[in-house]
């Protein structure tokens, strides 16, 4: 698929399209929230909050438009949220060690919380190959041919893997472009 066909297919909400934009974006959300964050594990949760908004969103998205544009302001705006409840958080552990009685604090962003939990969740449900494949193509950041190389199993098998997580991923996260514009039901 070339990339206005990808745009194209991705706001129209087909499944396929999404594992050609993981492989195309992953890195760069990636990184975006990296250089936001600092911290490997924070820049993980944003990527994956990323995609899931990008998911949600898509079809808002106009394919006329870069793609790789629209989802990396996404990636910026939702590392910059994380960075903010992170320095909240810190701020309130360092009041909490203080001992100042009376003082509540309210979870951080719950919206965002529930969308990594449910791409965990989704990753979670993956045989435990796909779920490895996913990890080392989107968190570690390899190429195919690395995976290929490290799993000692030939490029075209890993290719075919990959493509299979992402569609059955994908059909594990549907669910979360279907909800009410209003929000969560609950």
């Amino acid at each position: 698929m070339d990339d206005a066909e990808v745009a194209s297919r991705f706001a129209s909400g087909d499944a396929d399209s999404v594992r050609v934009v993981y492989q195309t974006y992953g890195r760069l959300v990636f990184s975006i929230a990296y250089k936001v964050l600092g911290d490997t594990g924070l820049a993980e949760d944003a990527t994956q909050q990323t995609f899931v908004q990008a998911w949600r969103g898509a079809s808002t998205y106009d394919p006329s438009r870069p793609l790789g544009a629209w989802i990396g302001t996404i990636a910026k705006r939702v590392a910059i949220d994380v960075y903010r409840r992170e320095k909240r958080h810190r701020h309130l552990d360092d009041i909490d060690t203080a001992e100042t009685p009376n003082l509540i604090t309210l979870p951080p962003s719950v919206d965002q919380m529930e969308d990594v939990a449910e791409v965990r969740r989704a990753l979670d449900e993956l045989p435990p190959a796909e779920r490895d494949l996913l990890r080392m193509q989107h968190f570690d950041e390899l190429s195919h041919a690395e995976i290929a190389q490290q799993l000692e199993i030939p490029l075209g098998t890993v290719k075919s893997r990959t493509f299979r997580a992402h569609r059955r991923l994908a059909g594990l996260l549907a669910h979360l472009r279907t909800e009410p514009e209003g929000g969560r039901d609950v």
